[in-house]
């Protein structure tokens, strides 16, 4: 569907600077930024490159299980469904650190391991479980401390003062990450989402089926 809409915004603004006069100056501009995404690209190599490489060692290392551990009370209250040892919980963690360094790009495989992980633990293949939801909540809030990708950014373009978002992403985050949890947590409790946890949908299931 996003395809549509940037073919059509692209093709409206041709269609305009037809009737106006203004072909040279769309073309202008289009080769202009092409230029500048090349640069901005090329600047974020190495930013990336670093955080990827750090992920990368403390995941070998095993500094993930023991962040895990460390963030375990903290996460027992977030999702209380999964067990204390299960390996989804070192996936959220990954996905959860490289959003807090705002390396959205880096956090998306580990998203998917975890949602693979969190898969074992669903008793359905078609409905989410409450820990899926919360997650995929947090996962949406953009947990951002350090917004790296942003003043990579913000650094390629020339910014005097790069780091200077850093306060705003922090108070963004905390506000969103709020009110994703909340909004998580009282829809879980409701009854029309209750009535569809897995959980439930498998244990009225069989009582259907024993009737």
């Amino acid at each position: 569907m996003i395809n549509y809409v940037w073919f059509g915004l692209l093709f409206i603004g041709i269609l305009v600077s037809l009737f106006t006069g203004n072909v040279q100056v769309v073309t202008d501009a289009a080769i202009d930024n092409a230029k500048t995404a090349v640069e901005l690209s090329l600047g974020l190599i190495g930013v990336m490159a670093l955080w990827l490489g750090m992920m990368r060692v403390a995941e070998e290392a095993g500094l993930v299980k023991k962040l895990s551990r460390a963030l375990r009370p903290a996460l027992v209250k977030l999702f209380p469904d999964i067990p204390p040892e299960h390996p989804a919980l070192g996936s959220i963690m990954m996905n959860i650190a490289a959003n807090v360094f705002g390396l959205g790009d880096a956090a998306t495989p580990f998203g998917l391991r975890a949602m693979k992980d969190l898969q074992t633990l669903n008793t359905t293949d078609d409905t989410a479980t409450d820990s899926m939801c919360m997650f995929l909540a947090l996962n949406t809030s953009s947990v951002t401390l350090v917004p790296a990708s942003v003043i990579a950014y913000r650094v390629a373009a020339g910014s005097a003062n790069a780091v200077e978002i850093i306060g705003p992403a922090i108070f963004a985050t905390t506000i969103s990450t709020t009110v994703a949890i909340i909004a998580a947590k009282l829809l879980s409790k409701s009854r029309k989402h209750r009535a569809t946890k897995p959980d439930m949908v498998v244990t009225n299931s069989v009582k259907e089926g024993g009737n």
